[in-house]
């Protein structure tokens, strides 16, 4: 049985308009034929819906780019570990999976299209179970990590610092999940805010969201001392080693965490491009990590640090909006750009940048997830 991702696009498209609707089915139907699997599953699933489909959307869309589909199936191989997730579960998901495309592509829907399915989530879960069990003779399924520094930069702001207590191997721009004892079962993402360290420490920056579960219980109610665990890193926002291009990074509020530890790898690497690097927030109070990208930038001498406030008028450094400052800025076309920040603040950022002549290979984007 031979993949055929022209078919799976062209029955997928189908569904995504009713994607809400189209994972409440999923869940229902596979815990009403699996209900030993529900207690996996945090009490919420409002979150992990969004989740489920934003992961099946980049792996449908990825299904004619192997090396791609690969990485990111190896990730999540390897993050599924964390749950307790076993060969034997993929069977139960790619059933209840396959009757939720069948259900919400009906219109479209053929023997052609339930074989392309069946054997794009075949070699999706082989993927995904051959990276799992690699991953599980040399790393854990989780860390546990003791918060060794914390401040309140801003009323809604936290920057924590944590010690894993075996070694967590990753690059810079990638982020963890993290699980707080306070909400078992529920794990949010936060991207490192730093290059390695010899320490083994890393730093989270993370915004309290109105009724945000794990975020808040990390910005208000954690203490030097407590433990957290953490998933393994993703992501593949990570600094082109071998690029000798001038680079850019804007970052919107939290989003400044993985750039700021992209910009610190590359000059760790003894290489010497001219960076510029952009922070936005709403209000000057929100720029919270303006004493450290400070002493950054006194310290190398090709980092610029640009500081953008949007919504206060009294504000007397660069006003305006991270899309339009940026363009206001410079050419950037020859530059290798990273963007991390709020969806949409990113979206109209890339599309400015590809307006002005910006390669969208040269884009290298994350967004900030508005953690509950």
């Amino acid at each position: 049985m031979s993949l055929n991702p022209r078919l799976v696009k062209e029955s997928f498209s189908v569904i995504e308009p009713v994607a809400e609707q189209a994972t409440a089915y999923f869940y229902g139907r596979l815990f009403a034929e699996n209900p030993h699997l529900r207690g996996m599953f945090p009490p919420a699933l409002d979150v992990q819906r969004d989740r489920l489909f934003s992961a099946l959307t980049r792996i449908v869309w990825s299904l004619d780019s192997p090396d791609s589909m690969a990485g990111f199936l190896g990730q999540l191989g390897r993050d599924h570990r964390k749950y307790g997730v076993v060969a034997d579960h993929y069977a139960a998901v790619g059933k209840a999976l396959l009757a939720t495309v069948r259900r919400f592509a009906a219109e479209v829907w053929s023997p052609e299209i339930e074989e392309a399915w069946v054997a794009a989530y075949a070699a999706a879960a082989k993927m995904m179970i051959d990276s799992a069990e690699a991953d599980a003779g040399v790393s854990p399924a989780w860390w546990l990590a003791e918060v060794v520094g914390h401040e309140l930069r801003h009323q809604d702001i936290a920057v924590i610092t944590l010690r894993p207590a075996q070694r967590l191997p990753y690059t810079s721009g990638q982020y963890v999940t993290v699980q707080t004892a306070r909400w078992p079962r529920v794990w949010r993402t936060f991207s490192i805010a730093n290059a390695p360290r010899q320490d083994n420490t890393i730093s989270l920056h993370v915004r309290s969201v109105p009724g945000g579960w794990v975020s808040t219980t990390l910005a208000r109610h954690t203490r030097v001392g407590d433990t957290v665990m953490l998933g393994p890193p993703m992501g593949t926002m990570t600094p082109r080693e071998q690029s000798v291009r001038d680079v850019l990074c804007v970052a919107g509020g939290t989003g400044l965490a993985p750039l700021k530890a992209i910009v610190e790898s590359i000059i760790a690497s003894g290489r010497r491009p001219a960076i510029h690097l952009l922070h936005g927030a709403r209000t000057a109070g929100e720029l919270y990590d303006l004493p450290d990208l400070i002493r950054m930038e006194s310290a190398f001498p090709w980092l610029r640090v640009v500081s953008v406030v949007s919504d206060q008028p009294s504000y007397d450094g660069m006003r305006g909006h991270l899309p339009e400052v940026t363009r206001r800025l410079r050419s950037w076309t020859e530059h290798d750009v990273y963007v991390c920040g709020p969806s949409p603040m990113v979206n109209e950022t890339v599309r400015c940048l590809q307006r002005d002549g910006v390669p969208l290979s040269r884009i290298h984007r994350d967004v900030v997830r508005a953690e509950r």
